[in-house]
């Protein structure tokens, strides 16, 4: 092995911080994007409750005028 080949202990630490960081890096945004999509998941569900509880007062509205007694 030459002087030109020889890896100096500060390249080394260099690599292996800067794969530690890379890995980090990359991590952060794999959570991320799983709690973005788990965020518009719980947001999606929300509106769909809320779309229901609308329909269920509607349909009590509706079926309580049916049943009152007409003057």
């Amino acid at each position: 092995m030459s002087n030109h080949d020889h890896i100096s202990r500060n390249e080394i630490r260099k690599d292996a911080i800067q794969d530690g960081f890379e890995a980090t890096v990359s991590t952060v945004g794999h959570v991320g994007g799983v709690v973005v999509g788990a965020v518009r998941d719980v947001g999606k569900a929300l509106g769909g409750l809320a779309t229901e509880l609308f329909e269920i007062r509607d349909a009590a509205r509706k079926a309580g005028e049916e049943h009152e007694p007409h003057a």
